[in-house]
């Protein structure tokens, strides 16, 4: 069904596969920056995702941020689904050299994929932002010190925050370094489950000069013209078949 796609990725080498929240919906995470997830949030909250999930919020509502937080982007019963196998399968056999996430879940990491680039963090890892003590997302959810939403360090009493880039924050200098040199060397780059609106992440792809650029999507993104290879799908349907 997608012939042209598995005979790139058979002629391919270096495949870097860049995704957003499209390739976790299949799993059961709901996209929070979506019409729904606005409507929601707006509704609840009294404020969108992007100021729901700010630095400022995050200092100036706490309890908010945290309630907003736990309900909306924690989902610690997710499982990766055959896109994020088919993804890791790629890896094994030698053709994927990295994957590119906006992603904080880590499925990718959980199907089995090992060089995986988070550009914007990971809701798996946690830390006192005045001791620093590492802490687990399990934690987060269930913290033996807290004030009503907002978990509490054990040693210092501090808040206890998710290592994710917020809104107002910027991405990690050593991140966008790994980032961009995966994609400037790819001979192929998968964009899936992404619209491609979100930057400093969507100006990635002018990194890429390579042979193939494929863009998996439900909708049409702005960088379609661009493309080699446009499959409007699933991207657990479409990866899962050619792999």
């Amino acid at each position: 069904m997608y012939s042209d796609l598995k005979q790139a990725i058979e002629e391919s080498s270096r495949i870097v596969f860049f995704g957003g929240a499209g390739i976790s919906t299949e799993s059961g995470i709901p996209d929070f920056r979506s019409e729904n997830g606005l409507y929601q949030s707006v509704a609840e909250y009294g404020a969108p995702p992007e100021e729901l999930i700010s630095l400022s919020f995050f200092r100036k509502d706490p309890n908010t941020f945290f309630k907003y937080y736990k309900e909306n982007l924690m989902y610690p019963g997710a499982k990766p689904n055959a896109a994020h196998f088919a993804l890791a399968k790629l890896e094994e056999q030698g053709k994927l050299t990295a994957v590119v996430t906006q992603n904080v879940d880590g499925l990718h990491q959980a199907a089995g994929s090992k060089n995986v680039i988070q550009l914007h963090g990971s809701a798996l890892r946690n830390y006192c932002i005045d001791c620093k003590t590492d802490y687990t997302d399990e934690y987060i959810l269930n913290p033996v010190v807290h004030n009503d939403h907002v978990p509490l360090c054990e040693k210092c009493n501090g808040i206890v925050r998710p290592d994710i880039v917020l809104y107002q924050e910027s991405l990690d200098y050593d991140v966008i370094s790994r980032a961009t040199d995966a994609i400037s060397k790819a001979d192929m780059l998968i964009v899936g489950g992404t619209s491609l609106v979100v930057y400093p992440a969507a100006g990635f792809l002018n990194y890429f000069s390579g042979k193939t650029l494929v863009l998996i999507n439900k909708s049409a993104t702005a960088y379609d013209a661009r493309a080699d290879l446009v499959i409007n799908d699933s991207l657990g349907k479409v990866l899962g078949s050619v792999v």
